[in-house]
């Protein structure tokens, strides 16, 4: 079964000479960063003509890469069903030719919840999806598997719980596009104001304020679903960095501002392989937390200047660990980084002076005799055979149910743990008893940690 083009002729140029030439102007009249490693791309989907000039800057971006596996999610604009429907035939039909579709990742996500189902009707006239696929044809050279999905629940529950289930199939080679127009049919001065507040969400990739944006009117989009998704993956993957590239509205093209839809490209990437801290970044974040712990003893503001690097500005996942004569005296951290890794230092360390529940409040006396260690963590990898394992190296999470703990690189090695000690004495960190990694529904997470 080839899902067969629906919109060709209309949103784009139903014959492929005419089709590569306007997709190739596009993208030769824009200039983007160069970013490597990108994970998501944040794509408009009207007409060529309105919203080609836009969707070219994320596209750009891309130009050349290799791709095993493309993830669209994209909104379903004429039916309406619970969940996601994700096309399972043999592929998706442009004037470009044949996108074949990754029926193995496609049958796997069906088997694993009632959330994924294939509603044909849904995918027979929608124009969301199909139009990022002649541009990903021409940037990929038509050099990879898709996965098509339209999303239907309004439900951010359920889009979360989506989000998780395809984030065990998303490989170290695959892409996800996000399918998204902002507001629609204002006058280009009101648009401006409502989209401001869609993109800045994005950017920070702030996914409850989002959310709450849209439920309130402050802000719009179409595919706030397949957006929220979308985040939601990147917070599991620890892909904290996004960059927007380019807003525009349709009154930009038709000359007409009364009535616009907004159109907006961006890209969400990893870096983290990237990381690395130097030794000033080291010594400013270990004066934060002293700071930090010290002014709230003394009741007064943080009064520490610093510059704040472009690592500093990450977020990243952060633990504050504090002894005293060698013995633990507090440990409170972030697995994921949600805020700039200068401020999560600086919650952090407070948090783990003054709000661990081991430890009664540290007194200023004791401040002296405090030693502070800080480990910045990578984003969690998740594991399915615990060979991938390395005891001094990486740190375990363990989440089941309810249920969740995380040990930190270091006590391994402080304790001599071998691996299976050591993800038993995790499985104690949560709650549970020895040997809870073994059962089936435990999901085992690692990731290393600077620790200094």
């Amino acid at each position: 079964m080839i899902r067969k083009p629906a919109v060709a002729g209309m949103f784009y140029p139903g014959d492929k000479s005419s089709l590569l030439a306007e997709i190739k102007s596009y993208l030769n009249n824009v200039n983007v960063p160069k970013i490597d490693n990108v994970k998501i791309i944040i794509s408009p989907h009207a007409g060529y003509m309105y919203s080609g000039p836009v969707a070219a800057y994320g596209y750009k971006t891309i130009d050349g890469k290799e791709y095993d596996n493309v993830f669209i999610f994209a909104p379903s604009h004429r039916a309406q069903f619970s969940g996601i429907s994700v096309y399972n035939g043999e592929g998706y039909e442009t004037p470009l030719g044949i996108v074949e579709i990754n029926q193995n990742i496609v049958k796997k996500l069906f088997e694993e919840s009632n959330l994924i189902k294939f509603y044909e009707y849904a995918h027979v006239q929608e124009h969301s999806l199909e139009v990022q696929l002649p541009f990903l044809q021409v940037v990929l050279n038509n050099k990879f598997k898709l996965i098509p999905a339209l999303v239907g629940t309004h439900n951010i529950n359920e889009l979360i719980e989506i989000a998780k289930i395809v984030n065990d199939y998303i490989g170290e080679k695959d892409l996800i596009v996000l399918s998204t127009d902002l507001s629609h049919y204002y006058n280009s001065n009101k648009a401006k104001i409502l989209d401001s507040v869609a993109i800045e969400d994005i950017k920070n990739l702030d996914i409850e304020k989002f959310y709450n944006d849209i439920a309130s009117g402050k802000t719009e989009a179409c595919g706030f679903g397949p957006l929220i998704i979308g985040m939601a993956i990147a917070k599991l993957r620890g892909w904290n960095n996004c960059e927007i590239l380019k807003y525009a509205d349709s009154g930009d093209v038709s000359g007409d501002k009364s009535q616009v839809v907004g159109y907006v490209s961006a890209v969400i990437y990893d870096n983290s392989e990237d990381f690395s801290l130097n030794e000033y970044e080291k010594d400013i974040l270990h004066k934060i937390a002293y700071e930090s712990i010290k002014s709230k003893l003394e009741n007064r503001p943080f009064l520490l200047e610093y510059e704040v690097t472009p690592n500093l500005a990450q977020k990243r996942g952060v633990f504050v660990t504090l002894h005293k004569f060698g013995q633990l005296r507090g440990c409170i951290g972030n697995i994921i980084g949600i805020e700039p890794l200068h401020e999560t230092v600086k919650n952090m360390a407070r948090a783990a002076a003054f709000e661990d529940p081991r430890f009664p409040s540290l007194k200023y006396e004791e401040l002296k005799d405090i030693d502070i260690e800080i480990s910045v963590l990578s984003p969690l990898k998740k594991v399915k055979d615990i060979n991938e394992i390395e005891v001094g190296k990486h740190g375990i999470y363990l989440r089941k149910g309810f249920y969740s703990g995380l040990l930190l690189p270091q006590v391994a090695t402080e304790y001599n743990w071998d691996r299976l000690t050591f993800l038993d004495q995790t499985c104690l960190k949560a709650g549970m008893q020895p040997g809870c990694w073994k059962d089936r529904d435990t999901e085992i997470y690692i990731f290393s940690a600077d620790v200094f």
